[in-house]
């Protein structure tokens, strides 16, 4: 057999510069002094701070200046625009009939309100009316105040499924426990 290759070496540097030389043979280099003009960067920008701008507005026209202050007393109250006055008030006096509750107690924040996320959907999903939540008085928390009442406060003013609540009654909890009127599901 006849081996094309063997017959062909490869081309060695020396070819291969030649060929090189002879194909850019009549060009000239490039001018090298040219610099491209360095580009700052743009200045950083928070994404998402718009956004976050017009959730905390949008959260702050929702409070009243009595709900605001109600963070800092004793009592909690919230209702809807749609619930009435007489409503919130038969609410706090325990007229409703407490279909179930959830406590709270020993629960890390983040944790506390997952737990408390799902209990206010399921009690929705199975047309509960009125449930209780016990949060604590806060007693254990320091000179920083009650920290799982204040967040409830908080997160069920943000649940649209939450049409009103109010401080239990004394014998149902107090000020460590909320009765809170649900949405029909």
């Amino acid at each position: 057999m006849n081996d094309d290759r063997s017959d062909n070496p490869p081309p060695s540097d020396d070819d291969e510069t030649a060929l090189f030389r002879r194909a850019v043979a009549g060009t000239r280099p490039l001018n090298s002094s040219y610099v491209p003009p360095e580009r700052k960067p743009p200045p950083p920008r928070a994404r998402f701070r718009r956004q976050d701008e017009e959730a905390v507005l949008t959260e702050s026209l929702l409070c009243s200046a009595e709900d605001i202050e109600a963070n800092a007393g004793e009592r909690l109250q919230f209702r809807r625009p749609e619930v009435g006055q007489r409503t919130l008030r038969r609410l706090a006096r325990g007229s409703y009939s407490i279909q179930a509750e959830i406590d709270l107690h020993g629960m890390t924040a983040a944790y506390a309100e997952s737990a408390l996320h799902a209990f206010i959907r399921d009690s929705v999903q199975n047309n509960l009316r009125c449930v209780r939540i016990v949060h604590g008085k806060g007693h254990g928390s320091g000179l920083g105040g009650p920290v799982l009442k204040v967040k409830v406060n908080h997160w069920l003013r943000r649940w649209r499924d939450v049409l009103a609540f109010a401080s239990a009654r004394q014998v149902d909890g107090g000020t460590g426990a909320v009765y809170v009127l649900l949405r029909h599901g």
